[in-house]
């Protein structure tokens, strides 16, 4: 069996348990080629409906939540309790850590990806979606981040911390308004890498992934590039003098 096999039977897996159990139901964290099976998945789902959630309105790992087709629950009622939000304090005078620090130390733990969803890192600390199930082994064992000594709490998701964004904008002109060319644009690599990247499931579109190099991008829209970050194609219109389309992108850094 396939890694997209198995997750497709996983996937399957919760949908029956919510259809034939009655009850609600959810995936674990889904990064967006996950999201994508889970998405084609549900649709032919017959007895239910199905929506994705990371805790915060721009999450990019989510789950897939499952409810009875005729289940009197509003989705706000069926997420409750689905994650925890753990924090993560660093000492008062500490190096800075980033999200790579974070997530090796929760892998070293011997935890599964799956089981933590977005960690949002912001000067002296993170907070960093789990699922309920492991707050107390990470209470009792998440000591150190890399080198450093840190201390862990879990706090309501209410009292989250999204760090302020950082942004540069960016002004350019393309000679379409294709995925690949501003991809290409907004994390400045060439436009071969950009659509290979496309290609291989690293690129999402308003938290869809998107495997096509040539497929449009409207304005509003947002990019993510697995590894490199985020940004939204802000602004489009006018050409210049050579007839290509002038754009500005809003890079997240």
């Amino acid at each position: 069996m396939t890694k997209d096999e198995l997750i497709t039977a996983r996937i399957e897996d919760r949908i029956s348990q919510c259809r034939d159990g009655y009850y609600v139901t959810s995936t674990g964290f889904l990064d967006t080629h996950e999201q994508a099976l889970a998405i084609a998945v549900s649709r032919h789902a017959a007895g239910v409906r199905t929506f994705m959630y990371g805790g915060y309105d721009e999450a990019e790992r989510r789950m897939l939540v499952c409810i009875p087709k005729d289940l009197p629950i509003s989705d706000e009622d069926a997420v409750e309790g689905l994650l925890s939000v753990l924090r993560v304090k660093l000492p008062a005078i500490s190096r800075e850590l980033s999200h790579r620090d974070y997530l090796g130390s929760l892998l070293g733990l011997g935890i599964e990806r799956r089981l933590t969803g977005d960690i949002l890192v912001r000067p002296g600390g993170a907070d960093i979606f789990i699922v309920p199930g492991i707050e107390e082994f990470l209470l009792g064992e998440l000591h150190r981040v890399g080198s450093v000594e840190i201390k862990t709490e879990t706090v309501p998701l209410e009292d989250l911390i999204i760090p302020e964004a950082r942004i540069e904008y960016i002004k350019d002109s393309v000679s379409s308004v294709r995925l690949d060319s501003i991809v290409s644009s907004a994390f400045r690599i060439s436009r071969g890498k950009a659509a290979e990247a496309i290609r291989k499931g690293l690129v999402s579109v308003d938290h869809a992934e998107c495997l096509k190099p040539d497929a449009a991008v409207h304005e509003g829209s947002s990019i993510v590039l697995k590894g490199k970050g985020k940004a939204v194609l802000d602004e489009t219109g006018g050409e210049s003098r050579k007839g290509r389309i002038r754009i500005v992108i809003k890079r997240f850094v």
